[in-house]
């Protein structure tokens, strides 16, 4: 009896193992190809902010870009597969709890959720334009689409605000938060040497402080439309990221946010590498 118990502890005991290793496998896949897309819209808008904007310097034009290249098809795929590794990731954080002493409070588990559906969207964009079926359209393009869309129904106007607020609310939020290096907390420190801490700083505050400004003028953007009406005034994360062009600063705001988003891309990489799952 005690023989069968100790053999059941023990099946159950690998059985989890092999999960928690398929779950962090899938989690450090969907950090690495977050970054490569980062870090090619990065490099996209730099051209654009130095005159050279023939391509739209979003995920789109991150796709296109490596199309373009040998083997192009199949980093596309593996791109896609690594993002639905992502969502998984998050889907398993949203049912069993993250990693961390808070883990399993129900605000991560609900934040968890909205990241896994947001991935999913986005795992499946990739796989479509692997595909061949799911290149058609910018952000720009869906920005509006999707805002003229939320617009036609009732309350549609309050419902872009807000929806709109809450983006440039999280912008802020995840540039004060890049900032006082709250990253740290989910990183494995104790495997990292000064130098490679300093370099991990560079990154996550310069790339998560550029990464918030693009979300916090997107929803402005979304605000704006929703004030005057006129769903054209919502823009895409191309379109966002050229208007910065259109500031006082002139390009050079757009080229120091572009630079901001390779150093994320690079980050992510860090993630995929040293972070906690």
């Amino acid at each position: 009896m005690e023989t069968s118990a100790v053999a059941r502890t023990g099946r159950i005991g690998v059985r989890r193992a092999a999960e928690g290793s398929v779950t962090e496998g899938a989690a450090r896949a969907g950090l690495a190809a977050r970054g490569v897309i980062y870090l090619l819209v990065g490099v996209l808008a730099l051209r654009v902010a130095f005159g050279d904007g023939d391509r739209q310097a979003d995920r789109n034009g991150a796709l296109a870009a490596i199309a373009d290249k040998p083997f192009g098809a199949v980093l596309l795929w593996a791109l896609g597969v690594g993002l639905a590794g992502m969502a998984l990731w998050r889907l398993s954080e949203a049912v069993f709890g993250a990693a961390g002493p808070d883990g399993r409070k129900a605000g991560k588990r609900l934040a968890a959720a909205a990241r896994c559906v947001f991935y999913v969207s986005v795992a499946w964009s990739v796989l479509s334009f692997a595909a061949g079926s799911g290149g058609g359209r910018s952000s720009d393009e869906q920005s509006r689409d999707l805002t003229a869309r939320a617009m036609a129904v009732p309350a549609g106007q309050w419902l872009v605000g807000a929806a709109g607020a809450g983006i440039a609310v999280a912008g802020v939020w995840m540039g004060v938060q890049a900032v006082r290096r709250h990253y740290r907390k989910k990183l494995k420190l104790g495997e990292l040497s000064p130098r490679t801490r300093r370099l991990i700083d560079v990154t996550g505050v310069g790339g998560g402080a550029a990464r918030g400004l693009v979300f916090a003028t997107a929803g402005v953007f979304a605000v704006r439309a929703a004030i005057d009406y006129r769903p054209n005034q919502a823009k895409g994360l191309d379109d966002t990221l050229r208007s910065l062009a259109d500031t006082p600063f002139g390009p050079w705001l757009l080229a120091l946010v572009a630079a901001g988003l390779v150093l994320f891309g690079l980050f992510s990489f860090a993630l995929a590498r040293w972070r906690r799952v």
